[in-house]
């Protein structure tokens, strides 16, 4: 029995569209991009995580790279095992263990996801090496990760933002008492950049670019207290197919991704309407939580103040709020009694 719990280790998983975070003996060991290289002609896995991510829309025919997940679920299944399989490698990096070791995996997933992908999730980390699969929503695990006591009494609002969905969550009492989850989130908000550069400059720019464009001068708000640089940005233009620079301001931005954050405040509308009225009364007094990649963009908790007349606070570490809490649960999986099994 020793042996087999020696064998036996434990980790979380915050299996994100864009990023992928492990956490093993409580520490963050990989947080890399959610993305693999896969050789067409063999099938076979060349890259994953930031060596992929830099070879994302530069490769040859022989060569393509897969986002295993969209909006939050896994679209591709074996590109998701092969993932998930190789991150798990690199918790021990070059020192690979005698014997395969079993896992114990707490996985998070969003709470607008079906039986069915649920099952997907499941599968990918049993194919992975998971032995005890157990699963936790991200907005409850984003709250643990801020530091919130679920199990108590008292209402408290999460937001969370991701690459592929935005979670919303009323949670008290270890459970979700209402909540809203749309497919509307950063990758969204790069989507909005390369129409906006297509559409207003007449330039055709990548994914990356777009991303880039996003974390430099991103902006929920056309005016905000310390505004960022101008940004170079180069791409293609489209009425001479030649490369060429332009510079964009985060204004701009603000104004290409407004639409998009306009949905995800809805959204908070919406979950604000079905909450309890009790409920609603600890939210007035704690106001929300802002956590996830999302909750980085400039000006966006002041937005969504101005919205819903309630203070918004933004988590410390916002991207790794997921993955600290669900690495919370594992430590915690016997008293958690909202980990499920399917």
């Amino acid at each position: 029995m020793a042996l087999f719990n020696f064998l036996t280790q434990e980790i979380a998983i915050d299996l994100g569209t864009a990023n992928t975070l492990i956490i093993h003996n409580d520490k963050v060991v990989v947080d890399e991009p959610s993305i693999v290289a896969i050789d067409r002609k063999t099938d076979k896995v060349v890259a994953v995580g930031k060596r992929a991510m830099q070879m994302h829309e530069k490769t040859h025919e022989n060569l393509k790279t897969v986002r295993p997940l969209k909006d939050g679920v896994i679209a591709d299944f074996k590109a998701a095992e092969s993932m998930i399989r190789e991150m798990i490698n690199r918790i021990y990096g070059q020192k690979k263990p005698l014997f395969p070791p079993r896992y114990r995996m707490v996985i998070c997933i969003p709470s607008g996801i079906t039986e069915v992908e649920k099952r997907a999730v499941k599968d990918s980390a049993e194919q992975a090496g998971g032995q005890d699969v157990k699963m936790i929503h991200e907005p409850m695990a984003a709250a643990i990760g801020i530091g919130i006591d679920v199990e108590e009494p008292n209402g408290n609002m999460i937001i969370d933002i991701g690459g592929g969905t935005t979670e919303i969550a009323v949670i008290a009492l270890s459970g979700i008492v209402c909540d809203q989850s749309i497919r509307v989130a950063g990758d969204e908000f790069t989507l909005d950049i390369v129409d906006y550069m297509r559409r207003q400059h007449n330039m055709l720019i990548g994914e990356r670019t777009a991303e880039m464009i996003k974390i430099n001068v991103g902006s929920a708000l056309t005016d905000i207290d310390s505004p960022p640089d101008d940004y170079a940005v180069n791409g293609r233009d489209l009425m001479t197919g030649i490369p060429k620079q332009i510079i964009v301001s985060y204004s701009e931005i603000a104004h290409a991704i407004d639409k998009s954050i306009s949905k995800i405040e809805e959204a908070i509308l919406k979950a604000l309407e079905t909450t309890p009225p009790e409920l609603a009364a600890d939210i007035f007094k704690t106001g929300l939580y802002l956590t996830g990649g999302g909750a980085l963009l400039r000006g966006l908790d002041k937005r969504i103040s101005q919205k819903t007349k309630l203070p918004v606070h933004v988590a410390e570490d916002p991207l790794r709020a997921v993955v600290r809490g669900t690495g919370i649960a594992l430590k915690k999986m016997d008293t958690f009694t909202f980990l499920m099994d399917e």
